[in-house]
């Protein structure tokens, strides 16, 4: 029997765990379902910052899914944010804790050439991690915007739709031109970072899914590479999302191989 490939899952923390009430890795159980009916074994990232510590952790995995979460400090990517608009900015104690691990995560995988799919905050902390800007606040920076700050249904529900670009890796994984997708966020996207092409984009400018560009990074490029700011671990009902999860756990089975 071929060994199923072990993807690292980044978690988020809870002050207040089961036991003892200590601080906790916090993951909801849709990432790792996800993961599993893809074919593959979650491994949880440790709540550690020390670079050789996960430098080794990316190195013995087959693949990375970088998951959703509390916003990411914004003292990272943006100077003079109005008060008003900080406020809205929900970060919990440690997290300079998380970014900077993602950060170290995000330089190891790049280096070590595995197979990446970030999800909403991963999405978000990828345009960061390459040197470029987040909407801190959509609802207040993008008037007119969508409302992409929607909970139907704990983010089952498909709240909208957005056109993908014709022969991008999402497209061809979900065999669709128009994708609908759910949204839980208030920040987002406008300018993706240079080695990244929006590939899906809502009417409002705010854009749903990157690939990396053919010519980056001198034709050595990751494996597999997906961000998208949707949550398709709350959608795997639905077969085009459950696709993600496939089609990401066999590139990792074949890099495993190699």
């Amino acid at each position: 029997m071929a060994q199923l490939p072990l993807i690292l899952v980044t978690p988020s923390t809870e002050r207040k765990g089961v036991e003892f009430y200590d601080t906790s890795s916090s993951l909801s159980f849709r990432y790792e379902y996800a993961v599993l009916q893809g074919g593959g074994i979650p491994v949880i990232v440790p709540l550690t910052s020390e670079r050789a510590v996960l430098s080794e952790a990316v190195r013995r995995a087959d693949g990375v899914l970088l998951t959703g979460g509390d916003d990411i400090n914004p003292d990272l990517y943006a100077k003079d944010v109005p008060a008003a608009v900080r406020k809205t900015v929900a970060m919990p104690p440690d997290v300079k804790g998380r970014d900077l691990r993602e950060l170290i995560l995000i330089d190891e995988i790049f280096q070590q050439h595995k197979p990446l799919l970030a999800i909403c905050r991963g999405f978000q902390m990828l345009n960061i991690a390459f040197g470029r800007q987040l909407i801190v606040d959509i609802p207040s920076q993008l008037p007119g915007a969508l409302n992409h700050a929607r909970t139907d249904k704990a983010g089952e529900a498909l709240s909208h739709e957005v056109p993908l670009t014709a022969g991008s890796l999402l497209s061809r994984i979900t065999g669709k031109r128009t994708l609908g997708v759910n949204s839980s966020h208030h920040q987002g996207v406008l300018e993706p970072a240079e080695p990244f092409a929006a590939v899906a984009r809502t009417t409002d400018g705010i854009v749903e899914a990157m690939e990396l560009k053919p010519d980056s990074f001198n034709g050595s490029a990751l494996p597999f590479f997906l961000a998208v700011q949707f949550h398709p671990e709350r959608l795997v009902k639905h077969p085009e999302h459950q696709a993600i999860f496939s089609r990401f756990v066999e590139a990792c089975a074949q890099s495993h191989k190699h």
